[in-house]
């Protein structure tokens, strides 16, 4: 047996995958306590703890941390009962499963014990098979309820961890947005974050006083890792350091599919949509390297549908060397277009579709 002044007892279970199973007994008979410590002695995987005063039985087990409780029903300045209501009243022991001892088989305080959150009941002392039995199945059920709570708590601090990340990261992409504009063009957008960080993101600047350029990028995978490669590519997007010629959308994916190989990159590829207007030449030069088309809208009160600027180059980083193709469109006063992220696919519509 140990007091409660031992090293022993004070110092908690650093984690509950360690915690041996832990037995508070607490009764004001000495001979019961000498009786239960023999049973138990060649146990080797059991730790004893005797408390004999019943004022002092909540201290106790705020120092062992017991996985079993045995306690008596009758002692001297606190009824049973009424420690068994105090145990189950404070947190630290509200779940630690309680063995009621009583010296003979009482039906009715056996029923209101049970009813106060007892989870046993034995006629002292039984049999040394059958004590060992019960504290082994009552310890081990209360060990798997400490895992289940320390593996629920850390999924729920992992979650708080990744949402803060995530919110972190969308800050970050969002500071790194352009914002809207109304000349040389009107450029306007939304930018909705998924509950994963991903990899999409995008921007446009003039390239001179004529040209303007659009692009839309969405590297594959979520997380941290592909949202921070998207600002790569789109670093090297605004600061031109490509040997490409920025006006020719072609050109520019070429020469990102060659500087980004899938295989130097944790095996991520991506999809973009490069465009480049003409406002003097009322021109839209674009290439879409495995990206979702781009809408092209006519002027108002044109009831043509839109234009899909699609077209069957590759995503990019997966085949270094290939060409890509430019296309180009004549763009009317009015017209609109559309670039969007693939995320715009799996957005539920109020009907149920998608």
């Amino acid at each position: 047996m140990h007091s409660p002044g031992t090293e022993s007892m004070v110092t908690p279970p650093k984690g509950v995958t360690a915690v041996p199973i832990t037995v508070l007994l607490v009764d004001d008979q000495a001979i019961i306590g000498a009786a239960v410590q023999r049973m138990l002695a060649d146990e080797s995987d059991i730790t004893l703890h005797y408390c004999q005063d019943p004022t002092k039985a909540l201290q106790w087990a705020g120092q062992v941390h017991p996985t079993v409780i045995l306690q008596d029903l009758v002692m001297p300045e606190v009824d049973g009962l009424t420690l068994l209501k105090f145990f189950r009243a404070n947190p630290a022991t509200r779940d630690t499963p309680m063995i009621v001892l009583s010296t003979k088989e009482e039906p009715v305080i056996k029923a209101e014990a049970f009813a106060l959150g007892a989870n046993d009941y034995l006629v002292k002392l039984p049999d040394r098979i059958e004590l060992v039995a019960r504290i082994r199945y009552h310890s081990r059920g209360y060990i798997s309820l400490l895992q289940r709570n320390e593996a629920y708590e850390a999924l729920r601090k992992n979650e708080e961890r990744l949402a803060r990340e995530i919110a972190a990261g969308v800050q970050f992409v969002r500071s790194l947005l352009p914002e809207p504009i109304t000349e040389p063009v009107r450029v306007d957008w939304r930018y909705i974050p998924s509950a994963d960080l991903g990899g999409d993101t995008f921007g446009y600047h003039s390239i001179d006083e004529d040209r303007f350029a659009i692009y839309l990028l969405d590297v594959s995978g979520h997380g941290l890792d592909s949202a921070l490669f998207s600002v790569t590519i789109m670093n090297v997007l605004r600061s031109r350091s490509l040997p490409a010629d920025f006006s020719d959308p072609g050109q520019v994916l070429a020469s990102l599919n060659d500087a980004f190989p899938m295989e130097l990159y944790g095996d991520k590829f991506f999809t973009m949509w490069y465009g480049v207007y003409n406002r003097l030449r009322s021109e839209l030069v674009w290439c879409n390297g495995g990206h979702p088309p781009a809408l092209l809208f006519p002027g108002a009160g044109q009831a043509e549908p839109p234009l899909r600027l699609q077209s069957e180059n590759p995503m990019l980083g997966a085949f270094p060397g290939l060409p890509f193709e430019t296309r180009q469109n004549q763009i009317a006063p009015g017209t609109r277009l559309y670039v969007y992220s693939d995320g715009v696919h799996e957005i539920h519509k109020l009907d149920g579709g998608e």
